[in-house]
């Protein structure tokens, strides 16, 4: 599952920016926040993880409903793969900002 120019769901993109700006949520949370099917969610979670863009960390509240985390730095190198396509304007100026 590698994240190719045009292979990567705009999902991703609005998923990143959302964490970002939010900080670590959970994939329930990231649905109703987005408006998103809890399977697109867990889609883009799973090729995002699997690019080690974000990190998976317990959540001590509850354990069954684990937060994830951004890697600013593999965030980075995906976000200039696909600099200048219509996907990257899925992520908020907050992210931009946050990330520079």
């Amino acid at each position: 599952m590698s994240l190719r120019t045009g292979r990567t769901p705009k999902s991703t993109f609005a998923i990143i920016s959302t964490l970002i700006c939010e900080g670590p949520m959970c994939p329930k949370e990231l649905a109703v926040k987005l408006e998103m099917a809890p399977r697109t969610v867990s889609f883009a979670l799973r090729k995002l993880l699997s690019e080690k863009i974000l990190r998976r960390i317990p959540n001590l509240q509850d354990m069954r409903r684990p937060k994830y985390h951004v890697n600013l730095d593999q965030a980075r190198v995906l976000l200039d793969k696909y600099k200048n396509t219509p996907y990257v304007s899925v992520i908020s100026p907050m992210a931009w900002r946050k990330m520079a």
